[in-house]
């Protein structure tokens, strides 16, 4: 069924309250859906806004009031309901959502927002430790802000997004940090070797201790069942008052597998966010959908994905012509460096390095296919990666050579490129952005 098709739906349940169930809607009410609007909301509170959880709110530069995504009166104004409670079950014949508490909601659609959840060590017996933190929602990074201005050693697991921001940010608070890492290089699932290697000797420059291809062998405990320290495989023990595990995160999908969705590594969804079932999208962290001129299924974990995925659920639903999708972008501060990419990084692309990596603190990594650019790192340069969003996806390859001489500005590029998609007849699509 295309958004062409889409019936009247008189009544709406969105599960999960994160960046996606908050953007979709308030998208729904834009696309002018009049009928019922409900926001299941596992937490308390209005929908808050999660990457700042582990920068600004734990240096104490941003308040739980800060975080909120839109003010609570917004809500009320839309009429959006936010019911707080936790879906137990979608009984798909009688059009129901069940709560845990026994409450019902009649549904015409169902939205799962239900993002994802942080992935745990496995076999090792630290859950019940209390200093032990896993960092995904406003309760999980409130009780490590407070276990972090007690301490003075941190011991991070896992060198991705998440442990270098809070690493960063450790250092800021005065504790010593130690990130252990089992890949050889920091950031290695997302980005390349130039990226990681500035990464790393960034933080070891403000005195992290980065430990790479470091194994796990166990862990002490002490007085009231805290870890004490981590022993590698090498022998080594490291000493710890705090210890945060951030080895990435998996899709929640627990709820769209008890529905008999089909599910494979997310909600598998197609071009609308319309699961298997046609009543029932998914958005956000949990779902897998069709990308790229290859249709691949791809589940991406950003605020932008989220934003996109909402607005084209919305107009799904409500019969609007379907937002064209662009390359997602993402980013990550850490001390006073800003990482900004866009696109989909894949190992086995070429890449140009624009800059120096080894003595600049700003340049830029920029990832081809085919001759084609698809993805782009930039490290403190607001401007540029401002052209590389104009750039990345517009199937151009004419410009690759000129990506590394720093000589010719990026916005020049940028701007030639659109000079030429203008005059690409109507029917091409060989400047178009897809993703």
């Amino acid at each position: 069924m295309n958004a062409a098709q889409a019936p009247e739906y008189g009544a709406v349940v969105i599960v999960g309250a994160g960046q996606a169930g908050a953007e979709v809607a308030t998208e729904l009410r834009a696309c002018g859906y009049t009928g019922t609007l409900t926001l299941v909301h596992e937490e308390k509170g209005v929908p808050y806004a999660r990457p700042p959880l582990s920068k600004a709110y734990l240096l104490g530069a941003a308040t739980e009031a800060d975080l909120a995504i839109r003010p609570a009166s917004v809500y009320v104004e839309q009429r959006i309901e936010i019911l707080s409670g936790t879906v137990d079950s979608i009984d798909r014949d009688n059009r129901r959502v069940r709560l845990h508490d026994g409450r019902e909601l009649p549904y015409d659609a169902v939205i799962l927002a239900t993002g994802g959840q942080p992935r745990r060590l496995a076999g090792c017996d630290i859950e019940r430790a209390s200093n032990v933190h896993y960092l995904k929602t406003l309760a999980d990074a409130t009780a490590l802000k407070k276990s972090l201005r007690t301490s003075s050693k941190l011991v991070i697991v896992g060198g991705g997004y998440i442990g270098l921001e809070a690493a960063a940010a450790a250092r800021q608070l005065g504790l010593q940090v130690t990130v252990l890492e089992a890949q050889p290089r920091l950031l290695a699932r997302v980005t390349s070797e130039p990226v990681s290697d500035f990464y790393r000797r960034l933080h070891e420059s403000r005195g992290v201790d980065i430990r790479l291809a470091s194994q796990i062998a166990s862990f002490e405990f002490g007085a009231g069942g805290h870890v004490t320290a981590v022993t590698l495989a090498d022998g080594e023990r490291v000493a710890c008052d705090v210890l945060l595990v951030g080895i990435g995160q998996q899709p929640r999908t627990e709820l769209a597998e008890r529905a008999g969705l089909a599910v494979t590594e997310g909600v598998l969804v197609d071009l609308t966010c319309r699961s298997s079932d046609h009543r029932i999208l998914a958005i956000g962290d949990c779902a897998r959908q069709p990308c790229g001129a290859d249709r691949t299924l791809r589940r991406i974990e950003s605020v932008d994905n989220a934003l996109q995925q909402a607005r084209i659920a919305a107009a799904a639903l409500t019969g609007k012509p379907l937002p064209v999708r662009v390359a997602p972008w993402f980013w990550s501060n850490q001390f006073d460096a800003r990482l900004q990419s866009v696109g989909i990084y894949t190992p086995d692309c070429e890449r140009v390095v624009r800059g120096d990596p080894q003595t600049n603190s700003s340049f830029s990594v920029w990832y081809l296919s085919a001759g084609a650019l698809i993805a782009a790192d930039v490290v403190s340069s607001p401007r540029d990666f401002a052209a590389a969003r104009r750039l990345v996806g517009g199937g151009v390859s004419s410009i690759a050579s000129k990506l590394a001489d720093t000589s010719v500005p990026l916005n020049h590029l940028a701007a030639s490129v659109i000079c030429a998609a203008s005059q690409v007849p109507s029917n091409s699509n060989s400047i178009q952005v897809s993703v």
